[in-house]
Formats: C-alpha cells, structure tokens, sequence
C-alpha cells in the first residue's frame, strides 16, 4: 500500500503542478489556430520587442470586462513592437461558449485588433502556469517573462484604474529595467479544463 500511495502521490503532484513561468524563465512558443484558421506562433513576429500573452476567453464576466482594454492596448503598443496574442484556454465540452466558432463570433463582434488562438488541446496554458482569465504573461524579445499577472488594478471600472501594471512594466522594459512589480494577482475566472472521464 505503501508504494501505491507514493505512486498515487507523483502522479497527482504531476497533474496539479500549476507552478508554471517565474519571471527570468524563458516561455515556450506554441502554434495555435487563430480565429482567422491561420496558425499564429510568437515567431512569426521577427521583429518583436516583446509579447503579452493573455489567456482569456469568451465566457467569464472578467474577461469581458478587459476585451476593450486588450483591444486599446493592442492599438497602442502594437506599433511599438509588442506584440499582443490572446489565448483561449478553456474547453468548450465544459463551457461551451468558449468553442473555437463561438470565438470567431466574439472576435468579429469585439474587431479584435490582436490574434485571437484556440489551445484547444490544452498544452500551453499549463506550461505558462496560468490559472484565470485574463492572465497576463509579458516576454521580452527572447522570450524570457517580465511581468505575471493583471492588466491593471480595477477589474470592474477601467475609469477606476489607478495602477496601470502592464503598461508600466513595458514601460520599463523599455527604458531597459526590469518591472517592479515582476507579479501581481491574476483576477478572474478559473481556467476549465477537460473532465477525464
């Protein structure tokens, strides 16, 4: 019983490690089907200064709230080399209005200004560590991360905002410091994966 119990233990310690990136890690790339079919790699980006990886998805209230925030932010920063891809991380079999059309419907109706990807197979979001949506990842042009966590401080009222934390870390970045914060608490929804079974 003993070894079954150990056995039992590495096994669960393995499926519920959500450790994920620490800021200095290098993040892995991915290739994820966009909403346009097109499959969208952060390598494709040559000439990036950086990424924001932002896991999010249709469905929870949180994520809602920060779609026009994404969509300015993009506009902004884009043409200043970060480049923005957001990641729907949730399985559509538990919440189905994060289906990969569902998406393309989102997408369309928001005019996302950012690649909007499906990780549909649900490898990427454990690897980054991320646990909600929204849950920001910002890479340098290395792809090392800088910055874990929330968009800003007021998820309810953009109006409200008095911390800017992504903005701020870029900012940094820029004038070739490291972010303080490096992280902050992601708030939102809890990520749904697949039920086994």
């Amino acid at each position: 019983m003993n070894l079954v119990f150990q056995f039992l233990f590495v096994v669960g310690s393995l499926f519920n490690n959500t450790s994920g990136y620490k800021p200095g890690d290098v993040a892995t790339d991915f290739s994820l089907k966009s909403v346009d079919g097109k499959m969208v790699s952060m390598s494709d980006y040559k000439n990036a200064k950086g990424y924001v990886v932002v896991f999010t998805c249709n469905s929870c209230p949180f994520a809602v709230k920060y779609e026009d925030r994404l969509n300015a932010f993009a506009k902004k920063y884009t043409s200043k080399g970060y480049i923005l891809i957001a990641i729907n991380p949730n399985d559509a079999s538990v919440k189905p209005e994060d289906s990969f059309e569902k998406m393309q419907v989102r997408a369309k109706e928001k005019q996302f200004t950012f690649p909007y990807v499906y990780d549909e197979k649900q490898t990427i979001y454990p690897q980054y560590g991320a646990t909600k949506t929204p849950h920001i990842f910002l890479l340098d042009k290395n792809r090392v991360v800088k910055y874990i966590g929330a968009m800003d401080d007021n998820a309810d009222d953009a109006d409200m905002v008095k911390e800017k934390y992504l903005e701020n870390a870029i900012e940094a970045l820029e004038k070739g410091q490291d972010p303080s914060p490096t992280t902050t608490k992601a708030i939102g929804c809890s990520i749904k994966a697949k039920k086994l079974g």
